[in-house]
């Protein structure tokens, strides 16, 4: 794996919370292609690959979950729908913890020593899920942007849109700041970085009771 200081990690959080921007106008124009499986990132590009993945997760869980509130949807739309929505919640938060697991290994090396009687502290959510909500912030700011443009709206909806707009903005700002500043707590020794799993129990068919008395025949 490559070697990383803090500074070098900082841009890397910066690159991703400006890709996710730019990419979710992008992709309205062209879907991106990405090939098949959940790869582990070594280097920058692959942690910016990944990035992307997750991102894109997102992005079809958007355009899926408005698909299944539509008032004429029929049972087999629904079902499909819940089937995709699965889905991709469980690559999404798989892709959430390959993206933490990269960022553990790249701050290993660079880690302050905790001092001799102290204990380790540890922040409630991971950068990687940080991330994660900075992609559903992109999205939804492209979203509500696009509603606040929609023309031959009556001005107090577009306003309505706008005000909105300016708080999402400004909640995605705040979101890359205090990255930032938990990555001074990990410069410091304040805090260590970790991968928590979510071990998601609904698609395994040894652990949802659902299927495996199911398969069984129960």
């Amino acid at each position: 794996m490559s070697t990383f200081s803090f500074d070098d990690i900082r841009s890397l959080l910066r690159q991703a919370f400006e890709l996710q921007a730019q990419t979710v106008s992008d992709w309205h124009r062209q879907e991106p292609q990405f090939s098949a499986g959940l790869p582990e990132a070594a280097d920058a590009v692959g942690f910016l690959d990944l990035l992307q993945r997750q991102h894109w997760c997102n992005f079809r869980l958007w355009h899926v979950e408005d698909r299944a509130r539509r008032q004429d949807a029929g049972p087999q739309l629904i079902a499909d729908c819940k089937y995709a929505i699965d889905k991709l919640n469980q690559e999404r938060n798989d892709l959430i913890e390959r993206l933490d697991l990269f960022l553990v290994r790249a701050f290993e090396p660079i880690l302050p020593a905790v001092s001799a009687g102290a204990r380790a502290r540890f922040n409630t959510e991971t950068i990687g899920v940080a991330l994660d909500r900075g992609s559903i912030l992109a999205l939804k700011i492209y979203h509500m942007n696009e509603q606040a443009e929609r023309a031959g709206e009556a001005a107090d909806f577009v306003s309505e849109c706008q005000r909105k707009l300016f708080v999402l903005t400004e909640q995605r700002t705040d979101l890359a700041l205090a990255v930032d500043d938990l990555l001074g707590d990990y410069a410091s020794g304040q805090k260590r970085p970790k991968v928590y799993y979510q071990f998601k129990m609904y698609n395994d068919p040894r652990l949802n009771p659902e299927l495996y008395t199911r398969k069984a025949g129960a």
